[in-house]
């Protein structure tokens, strides 16, 4: 691959996933947009909130490494060199770094945990 053609990529992720690709997406956006009002709304972060939606996180990456396992043809066993191993890492990341910004924008909107009033 001589040269980086993303349209390559958006094809191989569209085989990959079908029209699941494009719900994720829409999650990631609405996500990230509902993360980016709620931190303008609120002027910053609420740690207990951010704490519990890490903590949701980590499952989160968990998921998506399952995710990576059931649309591609090979599992964990057949990681062989450090570029595999990179690759699983970076999936788990993003899918821990996706399920934070999710979850701590669902709390926010929900309005859980309430941000005590400052003195």
């Amino acid at each position: 691959m001589k040269e980086f053609d993303p349209l390559t990529f958006l094809a191989v992720f569209q085989e990959m996933l079908g029209p699941l690709l494009w719900l994720l997406v829409l999650v990631a956006l609405a996500g990230t947009l509902a993360c980016a009002a709620l931190l303008l709304r609120e002027r910053g972060l609420v740690s207990r909130r951010l704490v519990r939606a890490e903590i949701a996180g980590l499952f989160g990456g968990v998921l998506a490494l399952v995710l990576m396992a059931k649309v591609s043809s090979s599992g964990f066993t057949d990681a062989g060199g450090p570029a595999d191993w990179f690759l699983i890492a970076l999936v788990y990341g993003l899918g821990l770094l996706g399920t934070t910004v999710i979850v701590y924008a669902v709390m926010g909107w929900l309005g859980w945990p309430r941000r005590e009033a400052s003195a």
